[in-house]
């Protein structure tokens, strides 16, 4: 049987809260005492008090939860994903806490069971798509958190800190319209749950629930409303994960249209990375060049002559962990729009004459 607390009080001749005083409150023992109780603890095999279960007695865990998409790796392999974590991870050092990643699995049953078994003070939210339901879970146990989806008509509650999604797409879509393109198409991931790679067919970009998607999407769509192009002519593309091959896929057979689009507007670096290595491809050789642009200007979007638009990564997530752990007494100082900046490369260029 496992050795327990009241094992080593009866070993030692002592009260439970004595021994629990050795591990607790040191300072309420003689260095003597402390010591017989520790070296019986150590001898009979007690390991000491349960750290989880001591922490949640006292009400502080130490450790904020950080929520993300299903996948684990995602947080050590997505680019963006990796200067944000290192930023949040600053912030804690200093408020010397720990981080607890809590990747959701599918399946709104188990994505809210792994919410409410987090051992942590708080958690940050971050590309977890719909998340209202995160938010109401998190809500429902009673913890603060803040978000780093946007929420421009955020209540005195929400803390968060993130950029004008939709403004800031519009200012890239609006270059590449400047350059003349009118043949365009779209590029998310996981644009809508469960739908196949390749087109989809959305009445309106309303019918995204991922809330950083929508808000680029619409971007997107809002300038070249602007140049004469509704939303129906804008073809709008799904790849099956924010991966480079699953871009490539996503796009494959787009040149084999009758008019094939001249520009892809992606939702993420990384996918407009995955569009590039589909356009290199020697079957695409002779081929008019198609413009593409990116979003969140990651290292390797430098070394691609990539179009994008810049965030301050590392950034967001140390004024994420600051909000959470430090909150300002002003309910409105929680609400942080950090600001973007177009980056204008190589891979954006003159639409081709017909």
């Amino acid at each position: 049987m496992k050795p327990t607390l009241q094992a080593v009080a009866d070993a030692v001749g002592v009260s439970r809260s004595t021994v629990s005083n050795a591990y607790a409150r040191p300072d309420q023992l003689s260095a003597t005492l402390r010591q017989r109780i520790l070296d019986t603890a150590k001898a009979i095999g007690y390991p000491g008090p349960n750290p989880t279960a001591r922490s949640l007695r006292r009400g502080f865990v130490g450790a904020i939860g950080v929520l993300f998409t299903p996948r684990l790796s995602y947080a050590f392999t997505d680019p963006f994903a990796v200067r944000f974590l290192a930023g949040v991870s600053e912030a804690a050092e200093r408020h010397g806490t720990s981080l607890l990643l809590v990747p959701l699995p599918s399946g709104d049953t188990d994505a809210r069971r792994a919410i409410e078994n987090a051992a942590v003070d708080g958690f940050c939210v971050y590309c977890v798509g719909d998340e209202t339901w995160a938010l109401d879970a998190i809500r429902d146990r009673g913890l603060p958190f803040v978000t780093t989806a946007s929420q421009l008509d955020a209540g005195p509650d929400l803390r968060y800190v993130g950029i004008d999604e939709r403004a800031a797409a519009r200012e890239i879509a609006t270059h590449v319209a400047g350059l003349g393109h009118r043949r365009v198409a779209l590029l998310g991931d996981t644009v809508v749950p469960d739908a196949p790679v390749g087109e989809l067919r959305l009445a309106t970009v309303d019918e995204v629930p991922q809330p950083t998607t929508r808000g680029r999407l619409g971007g997107f769509a809002d300038a070249f409303a602007e140049v004469g192009v509704p939303w129906p002519e804008l073809t709008v593309l799904n790849a099956a994960a924010n991966t480079r091959p699953a871009a490539a896929a996503a796009v494959a057979g787009l040149r084999d249209r009758p008019d094939p689009p001249t520009a892809v507007l992606a939702c993420s670096d990384v996918l407009a990375l995955g569009v590039l290595d589909a356009l290199a491809a020697p079957e695409h050789t002779g081929h008019p060049p198609v413009s593409v642009t990116g979003f969140d200007d990651i290292a390797e979007a430098a070394a691609a002559g990539l179009t994008t638009v810049r965030q301050p990564a590392e950034e967001k997530g140390r004024i994420a962990a600051d909000l959470l752990l430090d909150p300002p007494a002003d309910p409105a100082a929680g609400h942080v729009l950090l600001p973007t900046e177009l980056v204008v490369r190589t891979s954006t260029g003159p639409a081709p004459r017909s």
